[in-house]
């Protein structure tokens, strides 16, 4: 698998050119990687116009992945938005009002692609779920909303979610391309399916757009990720993904990403298969240890292991806590769950050692306290009216009635309890001081 971004970035480092361009390190090292670290010099290509090295490097991407791959180097957060776009320009065309059937655990980015495009969303909550971090809807659930009159043009699906839940991606698609609607996926934390020994990626499902996020689960540097276009997609629409892009997305794209992309082409293509493959099973065994230990483990996601923690006795902060002790850190903890990443790069040992620090942690009388069940709020102003309406922070406790304006949510995890536009409730209030939210922006 060829590298050219690498390459190039390798021969201009060593060339000892007078850098008369930005930035302005002019290639110093402050921190040891400024060499590589250029703007769209000659012959360096145009991330959102490539036709050299970086379409080059792109069309390797795309063979492995094996649909049309696009990079961003703003994380799938851009990669979302360009998506959105798309979808709703596939609306235009054919004459419609781009309508968004969406899983209520939607990234923050989603909803900035919303106020941005002024996008009707339609909220899925499924009947049956463990946390707001979960929408895993059935093929029937969705059946029944595209059923409705004026019925979504897109559906939107996060999945894997942050707690690895995954969807019927295949059963959802078919059902999509029966009503005539594109599938679309947030599968940020999911590029690696696509190298199991069956393809669990989105596009292999029958998805029709799809984003990665390729540093949260290859070895890419933070904000690499892809935009998957299937096949499905007119070229009159997919001719507009670059400038999709372009329209959200920095005019000063990192190139320290971008060889990062690059060079993961060379790291997929040479025996990733076989350490995934190895890495699963190594996971798996864990799991099975684990579950004879007393632990109880949430989702199905292979390489994320999520322990719902109060069966075990701990709050998952406390818990969380537990493991740094042990010098162990999470990717993300709240009060029901502990959610550890795990990769090929984490590697045998460093399996092992999580394996000794979780069965090193003592089991305590189960916590049966259940978080607050969520409804779906009123929705009293559009998503985008909300979000531009002046407004004033408040504390949570006196938000009742009142109508949120700025979904304020760190990331991780990044999903919101309460959408903007819509009516804080009682159920709100409750989630609010069970998630420890103590203020909120709310319209004016």
């Amino acid at each position: 698998m060829t590298t050219p971004i690498c390459d190039f970035l390798r021969r201009y480092a060593a060339s000892d050119t007078l850098r008369l361009h930005m930035p302005g390190h002019k290639g110093s090292p402050l921190l040891g990687m400024e060499s590589w670290d250029i703007t769209e010099v000659e012959g360096a290509d145009d991330l959102y116009h490539a036709d050299g090295i970086i379409r080059e490097s792109e069309e390797n991407a795309a063979r492995l992945f094996g649909c049309r791959t696009l990079y961003s180097t703003e994380g799938a957060s851009l990669s979302i938005r360009a998506m959105l776009y798309l979808a709703a320009q596939h609306a235009r065309h054919q004459g419609k009002s781009p309508r968004i059937l969406a899983g209520r655990n939607a990234h923050r980015s989603f909803l900035s692609a919303a106020v941005l495009l002024d996008l009707d969303v339609i909220w899925l909550q499924p009947a049956k779920q463990e946390s707001y971090l979960s929408c895993a809807p059935t093929a029937e659930e969705i059946e029944d909303m595209l059923s409705q009159p004026d019925a979504p043009t897109a559906v939107y699906l996060t999945s894997p979610d942050y707690l690895g839940g995954c969807a019927n991606i295949s059963a959802i698609a078919d059902v999509c391309h029966r009503h005539g609607v594109w599938l679309l996926v947030d599968n940020a934390h999911g590029a690696y399916l696509k190298f199991l020994p069956t393809s669990a990626h989105p596009m292999d499902l029958g998805a029709d757009m799809v984003c990665d996020s390729a540093h949260k689960t290859l070895p890419a540097l933070t904000g690499a990720a892809y935009l998957h276009l299937a096949d499905t997609i007119p070229e009159e629409i997919a001719a507009q993904a670059k400038p999709a892009m372009a329209l959200f997305g920095t005019t000063s794209p990192s190139y320290l990403i971008l060889a990062s992309l690059d060079a993961v082409n060379d790291y997929l293509a040479d025996g990733y298969r076989n350490r995934l493959a190895e890495t699963v099973e190594e996971i798996r065994g864990l799991r099975d240890v684990l579950t004879q230990h007393g632990y109880v483990l949430y989702g199905d996601e292979p390489l994320k292991l999520t322990v719902s923690t109060k069966p075990y006795g701990y709050e998952g902060t406390d818990f969380a806590d537990a493991l740094r002790e042990r010098g162990a850190e999470c990717e993300f903890a709240d009060r029901d769950f502990a959610v550890m990443m795990l990769t090929p790069e984490t590697g045998k040992d460093g399996i092992a050692r999580l394996r000794e620090a979780l069965l090193s942690i003592p089991k305590r009388a189960a916590i049966t306290e259940r978080p607050p069940e969520m409804g779906l709020p009123e929705k009293a102003m559009s998503i985008r009216d909300a979000a531009m309406a002046a407004k004033e922070i408040i504390p949570a406790r006196e938000s009742l009635g009142r109508i949120l304006s700025d979904v304020s949510v760190s990331c991780p995890p990044a999903v919101p309890i309460v959408v903007s536009g819509e009516r804080i409730d009682e159920d709100a209030l409750r989630c609010f001081e069970y998630y420890g939210i103590d203020t909120c922006t709310v319209v004016k």
